[in-house]
């Protein structure tokens, strides 16, 4: 199959070249539909516990979690300059796009008794800009007489104070949003200059951040891997022709990759952004095999078109098994539950094999049209440092094997004391630095405010219209009284809060009457709030019409998902001792409990994936050489790695996240290509009928080579990622580098040493006689009939 696939190749290059013209054009286009998710979660599955309760938050409440929040602390904000300033920067925040409303202590509400309608009437206290100290310092002090907002817009004790804007959430979370944080920003720094330091912070902002950080890296990451990559193949073949084939066959992968997520209507997550720098460095290497051999072939006979087809079927032919083994590991993300692992493993494994397709294609057809390779491009098989390096590992493998197994066991033991500091830990704000801009404001908002991530306690009462009696009242209360006690929580706010205000509302503003109702209050104050709620008004944001549920809102400081879990099942403990699980339904959900809920399942669903990669790999592995004994040889110097990076991460304090757990599954299926090609040479040596001695040490020889290039691009090509603003993706480019540069030494000295200790027991007949013939043909082409399209023939070459 091999062989005549090679002849057709060739004999058909200028149409294939038209083809693939066609389709890159297509993907390009389709690449313009990519969109961008501006929305945290995604990761679990619509049947979960956790989403299902926050999708009945939804359907009866608002959506949380779309607020935007301002910071200052300086007394200074309350001089009347100062003060009128911020008076102005919230009414001109109302007036942006997609804002719906602004909160302050310059932009607050009190309730207004209207004895003739039986209802409460919202007033703003501060309706117009105070023109001097007095007069504001007169707002201040009702402002203060408000308990409602204690602790919510003002840090009474610290002097810090909130402004927050409420996004809408349709908008925010779609392409219409433009650049409204932007304007938000440039508002907002307009009034901090030369007055006060701003502090940002809120989901919406925290989202944006992250993803306009995403798409810019996307950008940057992709232009640096060109880069390194061109300058590392200019270095090793020193010919510019090399080079800009090789660069061909990626970024038209990276145009196939862009246009398949717009093609599918996928969504550009800060997953999905790692796949085109990953189409670049798996594709290089395939590029550098087949260059190398067409070089060595080419250096044997000087024949062009005779090394270019027996590239195809020789190179080809592992080359598609090191390819579909790795597609195969990011194809287990497939069978997941999470729609992220999905579409990202279906995305990656798709174009994993469309980039070795293409460099099947594209590397032959246009050497094809070049001229013979000159004496300077074949320098590089003869470098001195390569055949010291080669000669080194054989007399490593040959003399001092002994001192490999020692090794070897030396670094599994430390690697495993390593895996047993490992610790499951995530955060909302997970991958930025702790100097990061973003955090440092977040870490204001925890000090003065304990939060800003939405948590929500949903009561269900079971019957209509009793939420306003007086019992589910007082629990709710007592229930915002046990949540005050965790130094996590922000001040919650309730239906019950909302009764109070009306209390106090009733009584012409007197802040002593801040209290629930009490004997025959009710039956006068009642219908205000009853009336309150039916207009859509303070109360119809805590209750459901039909006054069945309420909601509780509080913010947590973002205390990662360890400490998450405890404060859970503390809060749990404490709303089933209020409200009886036999009388209430009472859900704790929110954006955070979400978010973090789905970064655990998606943990729980990368180790799944990990396994299954590696049952899949090793069952692709006996198909392609109908030997266990050798699956199990070449699955141990794959291994190795992946032990000694999880320990390097138990000693770093690394933990164990989505971001670094995808580091395993991305490192094993292409650190196994290098197994992979070294045992198709050494089996090729085999049935040339040399001895398994100098089987394997020609095999070292020649596929050495090759390993330490593509091993020397991978290692150099994700070691970019250390240069990305989040700490999730400078860990993944940190472990995958190590984990690739481990495994290039395990596959060159750990495998060729375990093939001559175990040599008589592990080469079998089937071994040399695969299951498959396709991946074994050695017939050469007969060069009389292969005519090559538009091009001068081999001879004329």
């Amino acid at each position: 199959m091999w062989s005549w696939l090679s002849s057709r190749i060739l004999r058909n290059r200028v149409g294939i070249l038209v083809i693939l013209g066609v389709i890159t054009v297509f993907f390009g286009w389709q690449a313009r539909n990519v969109k961008v998710s501006y929305k945290f979660g995604g990761l679990l599955p619509k049947d979960d516990s956790a989403y299902v309760h926050y999708q009945r938050l939804l359907e009866r409440f608002s959506e949380d979690g779309n607020v935007i929040v301002l910071g200052v602390q300086d007394k200074a904000l309350y001089q009347v300059d100062n003060f009128q300033a911020w008076w102005q920067l919230g009414n001109d925040l109302k007036e942006q796009p997609g804002v719906d409303s602004v909160f302050s202590e310059a932009h607050l509400f009190e309730l207004v008794r209207n004895d003739s309608l039986m209802r409460f009437q919202l007033s703003n206290v501060v309706p117009n800009m105070p023109t001097s100290q007095a007069e504001t310092d007169s707002l201040l002090r009702k402002v203060r007489s408000l308990p409602f907002y204690d602790g919510l817009l003002y840090n009474d004790s610290s002097g810090a104070s909130l402004m927050m804007v409420f996004v809408n959430a349709d908008r925010f979370n779609s392409e219409q949003r433009g650049d409204m944080v932007d304007l938000i920003e440039a508002r907002v720094d307009s009034f901090a200059q030369g007055r006060f330091k701003v502090y940002h912070s809120g989901l919406p902002f925290i989202r944006t951040v992250v993803t306009e950080r995403t798409k810019s890296e996307l950008r940057m990451f992709v232009g640096l891997m060109v880069l390194v990559v061109a300058f590392l193949l200019l270095l090793f073949f020193k010919s510019w022709r090399v080079m800009f084939i090789c660069l061909t066959v990626v970024v038209v992968g990276v145009v196939w990759a862009m246009g398949s997520i717009g093609l599918m209507g996928y969504k550009l997550t800060s997953v999905m952004a790692i796949i085109p720098p990953l189409i670049i460095v798996i594709g290089i290497p395939n590029c550098i095999f087949l260059i190398n051999k067409f070089h060595h072939e080419y250096a044997q006979h000087g024949n062009r078109v005779k090394a270019l087809t027996r590239v195809v079927y020789r190179v080809g032919k592992a080359s598609f098994m090191t390819n579909a083994t790795t597609a195969v590991g990011f194809a287990t993300f497939v069978l997941t539950y999470s729609d992220v692992l999905k579409q990202f493993g279906l995305i990656s494994s798709l174009n994993i094999m469309a980039v070795f397709v293409l460099s099947l294609l594209l590397v032959p057809i246009l050497f094809s049209f070049q001229g013979d390779p000159k004496e300077r491009h074949l320098e590089h098989l003869d470098r001195k440092w390569v055949d010291r390096s080669t000669e080194g590992l054989i007399h490593i493998v040959q003399h001092q094997r002994p001192m490999v197994y020692a090794v070897t066991a030396v670094l599994l033991v430390i690697g495993l004391i390593g895996v047993s500091r490992l610790k499951n830990e995530t955060h909302v704000v997970d991958d930025l630095p702790a100097d990061d801009p973003v955090m440092q404001d977040l870490k204001f908002f925890e000090e003065q405010f304990n939060g800003v991530m939405p948590l929500e306690v949903m009561v269900d009462t079971r019957k209509k219209g009793q939420v306003l009696k007086d019992i589910n009242l007082k629990r709710i209360s007592q229930l915002q009284d046990s949540l005050a006690k965790y130094p996590e929580l922000s001040r919650s706010l309730s239906i019950a809060d909302a009764v109070k205000f009306t209390k106090q509302a009733f009584y012409s503003g007197d802040p002593e009457r801040y209290d629930l109702l009490r004997g025959n209050e009710k039956t006068f104050i009642l219908p205000y709030l009853e009336a309150a709620q039916d207009s859509g008004g303070l109360a119809r944001g805590f209750i459901d019409e039909e006054r069945r549920s309420t909601r509780l809102t509080v913010q947590v400081a973002d205390v990662g998902t360890a400490r998450m879990d405890v404060l859970m099942a503390k809060l749990r403990a404490e709303v089933d001792s209020i409200f009886d699980p036999a009388k209430y339904d009472v859900i704790l959900t929110g954006t955070s409990v979400v978010f973090l809920e789905g970064s655990k399942y998606m943990v729980t669903n990368l180790l799944i994936s990990l396994v299954m990669a590696v049952i899949l790999i090793a069952g692709l592995m006996a198909l392609l050489f109908n030997s266990f004994r050798m699956v199990i040889v070449s699955l141990i110097p794959n291994l190795v790695p992946l032990i000694t990076t999880a320990g390097l991460m138990g000693y770093l304090g690394v933990a164990i996240k989505p971001s670094t757990l995808l580091v395993f599954s991305i490192a094993f299926g292409i650190a196994v290509d290098d197994a992979i090609h070294y045992l198709s040479k050494y089996r090729q040596e085999l049935n040339a009928g040399n001895t398994i001695r100098t089987s394997v040490l020609l095999a070292l020889r020649e596929a050495g080579v090759s390993m330490m290039y593509t091993s020397i691009v991978l290692f150099c090509g994700f070691s970019l990622f250390m240069f990305s603003d989040f700490g999730g993706t400078q860990a993944l480019g940190l472990l995958v580098s190590f984990t690739l540069l481990v495994a290039m030494f395990t596959n060159l000295i750990i495998l060729p040493s375990l093939l001559l200790t175990f040599e008589r027991i592990m080469t079998t007949k089937s071994f040399q006689e695969p299951l498959l013939d396709i991946f074994d043909e050695e017939q050469d082409i007969d060069l009389d009939e292969l005519k090559l399209e538009g091009g001068p023939s081999d001879k004329e070459a």
